[in-house]
């Protein structure tokens, strides 16, 4: 796994194993996922995603604690997924990076908890499939607006993004600051921490292991 641009996130591109029946790869791995990060992935709550040309879902977030971790590939089709660094205080604060995920390459993103999430389908029926450390929970779920012109974001400019309601009434990350609905980086790096001291006084049989969590 290699570190993106913003802290907090991470790319994985795996090795994939051909032969004449096809394909294989190993989309997760505890121990690789443990010693780049320096925590366990916990698992809540696992989501499939299937979208048609120009879907634009996100960006969405969850407030710290317990925030929502997500850990997410696309095994079917091809999307621009992207990550949004919203939390307050942070070096890169309002900066997004941008990963394209397909059912060739087989990459994956984790996106730590208080960072938001997003991406758009670039083709019919994209399926996209994500692990989550915590379950849906509509009180402590958030959205900014994807096209929110401050972000910039750099989406496809061929497609017409399609988005839901929800979606496309979101603030812009300007007003979602001024209505205190962001997270802080300092809370969301001190959350994660103590996750990773917590974890790892489990012992070595648990740490990082994929399973129901509590």
């Amino acid at each position: 796994m290699e570190p993106l641009g913003i802290e907090g996130a991470w790319v994985d591109t795996p090795k994939v194993f051909m032969d004449t029946r096809g394909g294989f790869h190993e989309w997760f791995k505890a121990e690789q996922f443990r010693d780049s990060t320096g925590q366990g992935l916990r698992l809540e709550q696992a989501n499939c995603s299937r979208s048609v040309l120009g879907t634009l879902r996100g960006i969405h977030y969850a407030s710290v604690p317990p925030g929502q971790a997500k850990y997410v590939t696309c095994v079917s089709g091809a999307v621009l997924d992207v990550v949004v660094d919203i939390r307050i205080g942070s070096p890169t604060f309002g900066k997004w990076e941008a990963v394209p995920l397909d059912d060739t390459t087989n990459r994956c993103v984790y996106i730590s908890e208080g960072l938001g999430h997003g991406f758009m389908a670039l083709e019919d029926n994209s399926t996209v499939v994500y692990l989550c450390s915590a379950g849906y929970a509509p009180h402590r779920e958030y959205g900014i607006n994807p096209l929110d012109p401050d972000l910039a974001i750099a989406w496809p400019e061929e497609l017409v993004p399609h988005l839901s309601d929800k979606d496309a009434s979101a603030p812009t990350l300007e007003e979602a600051g001024r209505q205190g609905l962001l997270p802080s980086f300092e809370d969301c790096v001190t959350y994660r921490r103590a996750l990773a001291e917590g974890i790892h006084e489990e012992g070595t049989e648990k740490v990082g292991s994929l399973r129901p969590h509590g």
